[in-house]
């Protein structure tokens, strides 16, 4: 399944639009800003999956801070049968300079 833009995930968080999302980002840096995901940070992943369970063939969102990390997350949970995983390209820190845009 191909990626996110923030552009696209802006509009459909606002629109209350039904999708798994995942910030595999570690508990401290969703301390200090977040969008609302939830926080399963990617060195505890393979041992949280059944809190994501409801989404192995629904559509799952994963980001971190620039994209990188949720890449990796993103490559993980495919081989544990989630099918219809989205990385956030550029992570939050791209959905933050899209706000500053605004």
């Amino acid at each position: 399944m191909e990626d996110i833009n923030v552009q696209e995930l802006k509009e459909r968080l606002e629109k209350k639009e039904e999708f798994g999302f995942v910030d595999v980002r570690e508990e401290w840096e969703y301390e200090e800003d977040n969008l609302g995901a939830l926080n399963i940070p990617l060195s505890q992943l393979p041992h949280q999956l059944d809190q994501i369970d409801d989404y192995k063939s629904k559509e799952l969102v994963v980001h971190c801070r620039s994209g990188a990390r949720s890449d990796n997350a993103k490559k993980f949970l495919q081989t544990k049968g989630f099918s219809k995983v989205r990385n956030l390209l550029g992570g939050i820190n791209a959905y933050r300079e899209l706000e500053e845009k605004g």
